[in-house]
């Protein structure tokens, strides 16, 4: 490992955290989940809300994706959605959902705040609820010029913390 640069388990707990937490309401598949807790190791966020009936770890399926870094990345669980954009708040980020809406900001123009940005990602086919949209800042689209105009949740979530991280937390 030391010659790839990577830090040990005991280091990555203790390093500073990219300030990002993701919070993912009602994700239903748990291999969706295992990527996207590998992403957020990739890119050292700071925390992932798992919310709703989205699966938690110890799950063989999410582990099967994952890798291990449901070990590294620290998460919580809510039932609710709205308590963990609370949560979030409380800690001062501002929070954005990864959707396509009618005022989204295409994700080249996002500015991510210097407190730290709290990530909304919703259900594979429905989306990030109404109801969560009404508490975000704002939201967030990934510009696409396909035909489905729609990403696997787990790719979008690679896609944003990228250009988030490629802001705010890579030393020039």
């Amino acid at each position: 490992m030391e010659e790839l640069e990577r830090l040990s388990a005991e280091d990555f707990h203790h390093s500073v955290k990219n300030p990002v937490i993701l919070i993912l309401d009602n994700i239903r598949s748990m291999h969706n989940v295992g990527s996207v807790f590998r992403s957020a190791d990739a890119f050292r966020v700071e925390s992932i809300f798992l919310c709703g009936y989205t699966p938690q770890p110890p799950h063989r399926d999410i582990h099967k994706t994952a890798l291990g870094a449901t070990e590294t990345v620290q998460w919580m669980y809510f039932s609710d959605p709205i308590e963990a954009v609370a949560e979030a708040r409380k800690r001062g980020f501002s929070i954005w959902a990864v959707e396509q809406t009618d005022t989204s900001t295409p994700l080249y123009q996002y500015q991510p705040a210097a407190n730290g940005t709290a990530l909304v990602m919703g259900n594979e086919v429905e989306g990030v609820s109404d109801a969560l949209l009404q508490v975000c800042d704002g939201s967030i689209e990934i510009p696409q010029w396909g035909m489905k105009h729609s990403l696997n949740v787990s790719v979008a979530a690679g896609i944003v913390l990228w250009e988030i991280t490629r802001h705010t937390f890579i030393q020039h």
